[in-house]
């Protein structure tokens, strides 16, 4: 190569401090299935932490009543009008009703940013088990049924009870953030680095949802042994 050459070849971009996460603060949040346990404590998590959140539910009553209950500005409204009025939706519905709810929703979620946070669980006298959807797992059903939708996963692997306590300031856990765009992944990492002690760390692409999904049942083996509310936390990151 002549020092010609040499002074035309460009010299290459620093590499992105992964770290380096979007200010999210003014993205309006709706939560599908927020009057269940788990969307209820994510919404007031999120919301007692500055972010402006709907909690969405079949019946605009029940949210409405919910939301009240919360406070920290949270509104509540049918699901469809949750999903309009919101700039990133984190579906908490319950497996059973996952499929039907999206199903129902694609035109209303269509241009968003869907977070999936739902973990596909059978239980029998030995506990807790995974279930593999035809698709993979949650969140690639969730892609499937919402082709205009951009969609990621996080939130799965988070306590219903610490969420939920007002009398805890924070939440020590890493929330394991999968997707297919970077701008979006690190959207959601964001929006989990909202809440106090919480960190939004990248995990993979959907194909690896499933196996992030499923540990929700070991974890939920080791919360009945020892009567506790574990989360996860990933070393040397």
């Amino acid at each position: 190569m002549t020092s010609t050459d040499s002074a035309q070849t460009p010299a290459k971009a620093p590499a992105k401090d992964p770290w380096d996460l979007p200010d999210v603060s003014g993205y309006v949040v709706g939560v599908l299935g927020g009057t269940g346990p788990q969307g209820k404590g994510l919404a007031y998590r999120l919301a007692r932490a500055g972010q402006k959140v709907i909690i969405g539910s079949r019946a605009a009553e029940r949210a409405r009543a919910a939301a009240g209950e919360l406070g920290h500005g949270v509104e509540g409204a049918d699901n469809a009008e949750t999903a309009r009025r919101s700039d990133i939706v984190i579906v908490a519905v319950p497996w059973e009703g996952h499929g039907d709810t999206l199903k129902s929703l694609r035109e209303e979620l269509a241009g968003k940013l869907v977070v999936d946070c739902v973990n596909p669980l059978g239980f029998d006298k030995k506990g807790a088990y995974a279930l593999k959807p035809e698709e993979g797992s949650a969140a690639e059903q969730a892609a499937a049924l919402l082709p205009d939708s951009r969609v990621a996963a996080a939130f799965h692997h988070l306590s219903a009870v610490l969420l939920q306590d007002p009398e805890i300031e924070q939440i020590d856990t890493d929330v394991m953030v999968l997707g297919e765009e970077r701008a979006d992944v690190e959207i959601v990492q964001a929006l989990a680095g909202r809440i106090p002690g919480m960190r939004g760390v990248f995990a993979g692409r959907l194909r690896n949802a499933h196996q992030v999904e499923s540990l929700v049942a070991n974890l939920i083996s080791v919360n009945r042994r020892y009567k506790a509310h574990a989360g996860l936390r990933v070393t040397d990151v």
